[in-house]
Order: C-alpha cells, then structure tokens, then sequence
C-alpha cells in the first residue's frame, strides 16, 4: 500500500531522481546495476540506451512533422516533442550519475526535470483543445499561449520541488504533500482530460475510427510502464540479477506512449501536397518551357 503524500513506498521501489531529496531518503533494496566509464560510475546503463534511442526517434518525429507543411495543429504538436526532449537530456543526467545525487547543483536538476514533466502533460493537454479551433492553429495568439503558460507550469513546479526539498516554509522534505499532488495526481488528471477531448473530437467530427485505436495503445504503453516502475521493479531487477529494473521497462514503453502520440496526430492530419511545397523550394522552380517570342501566343 502506497502512504497518500508520501514518497517512501514509492521509492523503496524505484529510485526516481527526486528520491534522495524528499521524505527518509529511502533507496530500492534492488537496482539496475553500475559500470565503470573511465572511472566514473554510471547508473542504469540499459535505461540510458533507452534514453539514446529516445532521443533519437522524437528528432525523426519532429522531422515528419515539420514535413507536413500544412497539417493542422504541426507547430503546437511539435512543442510536445521538444519539452520531451528536454525532458530525457535532464533525466538522462540525473540517472546515469552525471550530477552525482550528494552534489550541490542536485536538487535544482531535479527540480528542473519535475518542471519540465509538468510542463510536458500541460503542452500535451493544451494541444487536445487544437483540434477543436478554440482559435486558428498556427498563429501566435495559439503558440504563445502554450508556450507562456507551459513556461508557467514549469516555474511553479520548479519552485515548489526546490522549496520541498531546500525545506522552505511552508514546504517540508519530509511532508512533500503539494510535490505529490503535482506529480501522481495533477499530471494524470491533465493526461485523462487529453485522452477524454481527443476520444470526443474523433467520434464528433472524423469519420474514421481508427485513431482510437492510436489512443489505446497510447494509454496502454503508458500505464505499462507505470506498473513495471511502481509496481513490479524490485521482482524484475531480482529475475534479471540487477541487470535492469523497472525504470528500463518504465522509459521503454513510455516513449512507445509518445510515439503513439505522434501516430495518433498524423493519422487525424491531413497535409495539402497542392500547398505543401516550402516556400524557398517554390522560388527555386523554373519552367521547362522556352519563353514566348514577341507576338506568339500560348
């Protein structure tokens, strides 16, 4: 049973890297074993690939999207990504060991990367409402609204999760009531109200069905990889003999769930190949055709 307000159980399971920082500083009893890099340890290897291979599909999908020059929602959805990205390079750090958890510069890393998943839930919510053109897609009225309010989001967290664990008044490391509202329940209520505006928007103004299906596997990517983490790590890290734990399965299916995100996006998108040549590529076009000679016609 997991203590509501308290991160003790949680991370009694998983090392998350907020863990040293709050409550007892309780560590796993089973974790993803070290190497040796030119003798500097680092932590969880195999999840740090997954990391890498993170990385490197969001920028294809970043790609793909900025190649669908007239779709609808391409410059907000791409925001996502991006804080995704930022998202893995602050985590990918604090994990492996590169900013050692007893360090000075810690808790603001860590306060940056639960900014940063806050700030990723809300771009991700404030792009379900794109679709339904509470205003034109594209225009800076719709981009700046997400980028100063997600850029609000962060500071927040990022205030709170640095007063938590500095202990200043009123927060308190060993009471971290407001962190964990912000991190279990805030952040899944914004990811259920996405999931509900999308299931509305498809049944209401698509005639195919079939991005529900993206949305399903989305959701069962993610809450997989919820329950390997929170649940099931300490059994996968004894079975595999410390070679993995649950945060390998965690960011695994994680990026399957962000991957869906974009299928889901691309399938409810349609580009205008007619519009859809960049403008640079349009100035460059030449015709075939000799010019017209005085008194010829076409």
């Amino acid at each position: 049973m997991v203590q509501f307000g308290s991160f003790d159980d949680v991370c009694a399971k998983i090392a998350y890297p907020f863990c040293p920082l709050v409550g007892t500083g309780v560590e796993p009893s089973c974790y993803s074993r070290n190497i040796d890099v030119g003798g500097k340890l680092l932590f969880q290897p195999a999840t740090l690939v997954v990391y890498i291979v993170a990385l490197i599909m969001t920028c294809i999908m970043i790609y793909h999207i900025k190649s669908k020059y007239t779709a609808v929602g391409r410059k907000e959805i791409v925001m996502f990504f991006y804080l995704y990205i930022l998202l893995i390079v602050i985590e990918f750090v604090l994990v492996s060991n590169i900013v050692p958890s007893a360090s000075t510069p810690y808790p603001y890393f860590a306060a940056v990367h639960l900014g940063l998943m806050t700030a990723t839930f809300w771009c991700l919510l404030l792009n379900g409402f794109v679709g339904f053109q509470w205003t034109e897609d594209g225009t800076p009225l719709s981009l700046w609204t997400i980028r100063l309010s997600s850029l609000l989001l962060f500071g927040a967290t990022f205030f709170v999760s640095l007063a938590t664990f500095r202990g200043w008044s009123p927060f308190s490391p060993g009471s971290p009531l407001v962190l964990y509202l912000l991190f279990f329940i805030f952040n899944l209520a914004m990811l259920v109200i996405y999931l509900v505006l999308q299931v509305i928007l498809v049944i209401n103004t698509l005639d195919n069905r079939w991005p529900l299906g993206d949305l399903f596997f989305g959701i069962l990517f993610f809450t997989t990889g919820q329950v390997f983490t929170n649940v099931f790590s300490l059994q996968i890290c004894t079975m595999a003999k410390h070679y993995i734990d649950g945060m390998f399965f965690g960011a695994t299916f994680t990026l399957l769930a962000v991957m869906m995100v974009y299928k889901y996006w691309d399938s409810i998108t349609k580009d205008d190949l007619e519009f859809a040549i960049p403008t640079n590529k349009m100035m460059g076009m030449t015709s075939d055709r000799d010019p017209l000679m005085p008194g010829e016609d076409y």
